[in-house]
């Protein structure tokens, strides 16, 4: 699984480099986020620009980072693609999740927060 954290300021912004989260990969994914994100306080931003496809499973992994990241930081989606937006949507999950256009939009967001 291959995914990426950058340290942005106080935002950690977790870059997933596949094109599917689906059963073959869910539980990688899942134990690729808890070790990136263990420790980070703040809001982590996931940007899913290059996932075309997320299945059951994958939506299910993408549930558990969320369940395991420290206590008072927050897992926010960004770069939803039509397809896997559309499973946010229809699984209602879209109302559990921050969600951004992009990652650069979820960046900013932090900053005006600020």
């Amino acid at each position: 699984m291959n995914v990426e954290a950058v340290n942005k300021g106080a935002i950690l912004l977790v870059t997933v480099h596949e094109s599917r989260i689906d059963a073959a990969v869910a539980v990688s994914f899942k134990e690729a986020m808890r070790t990136l994100t263990a420790g980070h306080p703040g809001r982590i931003v996931l940007d899913m620009s290059r996932v075309g496809f997320l299945d059951s499973s994958g939506l299910g992994a993408v549930v558990g980072a969320m369940k395991q990241v420290e206590p008072g930081a927050q897992l926010e989606l960004a770069g939803l693609t039509r397809t896997v937006a559309k499973v946010f949507a229809l699984t209602r999950m879209d109302s559990v999740f921050t969600i951004h256009a992009t990652a650069a939009d979820a960046l900013a967001a932090g900053e005006t927060a600020a």
